[in-house]
């Protein structure tokens, strides 16, 4: 007699995710729904309160003020945006904010950088304490430091200067840890074949390191030029003069003398937001494929 050998199903195994593929709850369409549900609950949350500041922008101070939840209370007007222009040198506050939010990105980045490789690949002594003290300078509230901050700044001189607000913000230590942490994960062995060939280390660094790092580096100096643009204590705290203020700064001093003007002060919002929503829509690929590829979300 023969054996019946039983035949054994293969176990239907799930479809590999290809690379680059958006993180799902799983495979069908139950899960691809339930995503695509929650996506657009989330982009709803984050989207009404910049629909009800752009509504409110365009009303007058009367109609706001009116009772009713409608959002919708009078005739569309400009007049608050036109106010604001009136009242305030916006382009010249928004001149100032590109160029110390620039300037600020620029040499964050380049003094992040050099510190992290030093950290990463260096080998000098006391680098652990230093390194210590990097790491626990992230834990220090900014807030702590403008007292200090504002009396080197007197002592230098260098109150109502560009330099005063711009030299203080080039410190970054978180972005000093990331850029250190993604260093770490280079394969050495690229760089000592390029030490073998001649190059010197800052040869190395320049050819080898910073292209691989373009991600993390883009990803940085997008932060980083957010948090300069954004930054409204520090500009308000060292300027009195009207021709170097921010715009943040410069658009908190339009104020009318009658109580809190409503309209006026979500125009003037929007006029501070404005650029950067120009900025993320003109390069959005590129700034969520930085983000996607360092981690940036989740840090």
């Amino acid at each position: 007699m023969s054996a019946t050998v039983p035949t054994l199903r293969a176990r239907r195994r799930p479809p590999r995710e290809a690379a680059g593929s958006p993180l799902l709850l799983g495979h069908g369409r139950t899960p691809r729904l339930l995503a695509g549900t929650a996506l657009v609950v989330l982009a709803v949350v984050w989207l009404v309160p910049f629909a009800w500041a752009i509504i409110t922008s365009v009303q007058s101070e009367e109609d706001i003020n009116t009772t009713g939840l409608s959002p919708f209370k009078g005739a569309f007007t400009l007049d608050a945006y036109q106010r604001i222009l009136e009242r305030g040198n916006v382009p010249v506050w928004a001149f100032n904010s590109l160029l110390i939010a620039g300037l600020v990105t620029l040499i964050t980045v380049v003094v992040s950088t050099l510190a992290a490789y030093g950290f990463s690949r260096g080998t000098f002594r006391g680098r652990r304490a230093l390194l210590g003290v990097t790491v626990a300078a992230i834990m220090v509230p900014p807030q702590l430091l403008v007292v200090p901050l504002f009396d080197q700044m007197t002592l230098f001189n260098m109150v109502d200067t560009y330099a005063a607000v711009i030299l203080p913000q080039v410190v970054a230590p978180m972005m000093v840890f990331i850029l250190k942490r993604f260093f770490d994960g280079i394969p050495k062995e690229l760089e000592e074949a390029a030490r073998i060939d001649g190059a010197s280390e800052l040869r190395v660094f320049r050819s080898i390191v910073l292209p691989l790092s373009r991600p993390v580096v883009a990803a940085v100096a997008i932060f980083v030029f957010i948090g300069a643009w954004n930054n409204f204590m520090w500009p308000f705290i060292v300027t009195n003069d009207p021709d170097l203020m921010t715009l943040p700064v410069g658009l908190a001093t339009v104020k009318d003398a009658y109580g809190i003007q409503y309209a006026q002060s979500m125009a003037a919002a929007l006029l501070a937001a404005l650029p950067l929503v120009v900025v993320f829509l003109l390069y959005q690929r590129r700034i969520v494929d930085s983000v996607a590829t360092t981690g940036f979300g989740g840090s």
